[in-house]
């Protein structure tokens, strides 16, 4: 390799270390207008900036897990912290009740790094090699989920358990596997479901009726 080739590498390794989830932010703040019809990667700056952008108590008390899942996402993101346009964080909680679940999902746009307030969890993600990395973590403990990659969290004990996650996006999106498959709007084809899943059409709408809105 000559030397022009290891300028043009060693400019590459220098920018990929500095790639972060988010853009960049160019000023000191842009507290997002959540009501402009302006599209942008992002959200438009507003003019009329307070404190209260920069502020949210959502996450100070548990939240309900009376549902199918037994789990609740509270998230702490820009559009409940307008504060929080174009700095590259956020956060969520999540409670689990005895047995509850947070379904196999993704978060597109953002690594996500759990502290677990209370209880047990057994987490897990799987790469793309298809290869599962799971652990037991409990009260005080730290686990990391790689950016984009499917993950779960199951509150297998006798307790109610809680986590502080963190993420480096402002709106790190969420895709619930399940959801996304068998609730799309307009719905996936059966013919794809079916074949993907090696299952008849029966299964298929079996399924699919489990997630059907509540009448």
């Amino acid at each position: 390799m000559g030397a022009f080739g290891r300028v043009i590498v060693m400019m590459a390794i220098v920018m990929l270390t500095r790639v972060s989830a988010d853009p960049d932010m160019l000023q000191d703040l842009c507290v997002a207008d959540l009501t402009s019809a302006v599209k942008v990667n992002g959200f438009t700056c507003k003019s009329n900036v307070t404190a209260e952008d920069f502020f949210f108590a959502g996450l100070a008390k548990s939240g309900a897990t009376n549902n199918s899942m037994g789990s609740v996402v509270t998230a702490a993101n820009v559009q409940k912290i307008p504060g929080l346009n174009t700095l590259g964080v956020s956060l969520s909680r999540i409670d689990y009740a005895p047995g509850g679940l947070n379904p196999p999902h993704t978060h597109p746009r953002a690594t996500e790094i759990v502290f677990v307030l209370e209880g047990a969890l057994d987490v897990g993600f799987i790469t793309t090699a298809n290869v599962l990395f799971s652990k037991s973590i409990k009260k005080g403990e730290i686990f990391v989920f790689p950016k984009g990659l499917v993950h779960f969290q199951k509150n297998n004990g006798k307790v109610a358990a809680a986590v502080i996650a963190a993420f480096n996006s402002q709106l790190p999106g969420t895709q619930s596997i399940a959801a996304t498959l068998f609730a799309a709007s307009p719905p996936v084809p059966d013919n794809v479901l079916t074949k993907a899943f090696r299952v008849g059409t029966k299964e298929v709408d079996k399924i699919k009726s489990k997630f059907a809105p509540k009448s």
